[in-house]
């Protein structure tokens, strides 16, 4: 039986960031054991490590109730595993992973191990009015809720997300949903990541984001701290000239679910955009 890692993700603290589960001897597992072990684990997502070879690792990602093509913040907590365990050294490394390759930074700091991803290319594009409006109306907000700096788009930098970005902080900490009706919107639109809904200062260069991402996927709800979101967001603030590259953005996430986590995203002129954080294990 492998062994089963547990992470807490884009935090230092195992009560904050995201939890992962992590697999580093995945090779013989077959698409029914992975879901299963996933399932058991009950985070929003598991990492297995299927492969090794001198170019890299295979990597699968399946949260409780399905594969998913990327996960941004299992991908850093299984690079800091294999650091940490000494299964890797510190440096650049290649994941393989149904998106295609991502490229991978560990470096050790004084107090534990940081790891960046880079995103594949990632793409934005309008998000359909219609679409748009039925995200609003489940939130149970309107158009002029919206901030007129951050127009509503779909970012993709391995998962596709809707991005939705909130002027006031009071209605973006206090708007609610129902799980149920968010997850079957998800499901016919085929957003395999988050809805991804931010705030940011209206005063200043954009520099901090506090952002929420909805995930309802089996007792999972709203994400803590979310990777593949996070590269997104830095995809969607260069296409929308709201940034000017290359530039850094610090984003806060999971203090709404009681597991604040901080993901610091770098965005270059063109190209992927870099996500950093740190990872520890959960007792």
């Amino acid at each position: 039986m492998p062994q089963i890692l547990r992470l807490a993700a884009f935090s230092t603290d195992p009560s904050g960031g995201n939890p992962a589960g992590v697999v580093l001897d995945a090779e013989a597992l077959d698409d029914a054991a992975m879901q299963r072990i996933a399932a058991e684990v009950d985070y929003a997502e598991t990492a297995f490590v299927t492969g090794r070879d001198a170019d890299g690792l295979t990597i699968r990602y399946f949260s409780p109730i399905a594969e998913v093509p990327f996960c941004g913040h299992a991908t850093v907590a299984t690079a800091v595993a294999l650091v940490e365990r000494a299964l890797s050294a510190p440096g650049e490394l290649t994941f393989r992973t149904p998106v295609g390759p991502v490229a991978i930074r560990t470096a050790r700091v004084d107090d534990g191990v940081t790891a960046s991803f880079t995103s594949v290319d990632p793409y934005v594009e309008e998000l359909p009015a219609d679409v748009l409006a039925e995200v609003l109306d489940e939130l149970g907000i309107g158009r002029g809720d919206l901030d007129p700096r951050m127009p509503p788009a779909l970012a993709f930098a391995g998962n596709r997300h809707p991005v939705i970005a909130l002027a006031d902080r009071e209605i973006f900490d206090s708007f609610t949903f129902d799980p149920v009706r968010v997850r079957a919107l998800m499901d016919a639109q085929d957003w395999r990541g988050t809805v991804t809904v931010l705030h940011a200062p209206r005063a200043g260069v954009l520099r901090e984001i506090t952002a929420r991402n909805l995930f309802p996927v089996g007792r999972i709800t709203e994400d803590p701290a979310t990777g593949s979101a996070a590269a997104s967001v830095g995809a969607y603030l260069r296409a929308g000239g709201l940034v000017a590259p290359p530039a850094s953005v610090t984003i806060h996430q999971g203090a709404h679910v009681g597991r604040p986590g901080v993901l610091e995203v770098a965005i270059p002129v063109a190209g992927g955009i870099t996500v950093t954080g740190r990872a520890v294990e959960i007792a």
